[in-house]
């Protein structure tokens, strides 16, 4: 393969990865959309801002899902725990726990 030609095939590449981050961002913003909504339900229901079995239930629902679709469950898990802390973080904030 020619350099130039290298460089178009990396430069597509690239162009895709930007535009599946962008889709990521947009999801994870339209999901933190929603559980700010949740917070506020949970606050004017006096619902305590966290719920540990639908974390667990979370948790085991994105195992499956990441080995369905060849993710590693390290890193799935990893990245469920930072946003669901977030999320609480964010429930307990509505709440005027912090």
């Amino acid at each position: 393969m020619k350099t130039h030609d290298k460089a178009e095939q990396l430069a597509s590449y690239r162009k895709t990865i930007d535009n599946l981050d962008s889709a990521l961002l947009h999801i994870l913003a339209e999901r933190f959309r929603c559980t700010e909504q949740v917070g506020h339900f949970k606050a004017e229901q006096a619902l305590p801002a966290t719920d540990s079995e639908r974390e667990r239930r979370q948790m085991d629902r994105s195992r499956i899902i990441a080995n369905e679709v060849g993710l590693s469950q390290h890193f799935v898990e990893s990245l469920m725990k930072l946003i669901v802390s977030a999320v609480v973080e964010r429930h307990k904030e509505i709440a005027g726990e912090t």
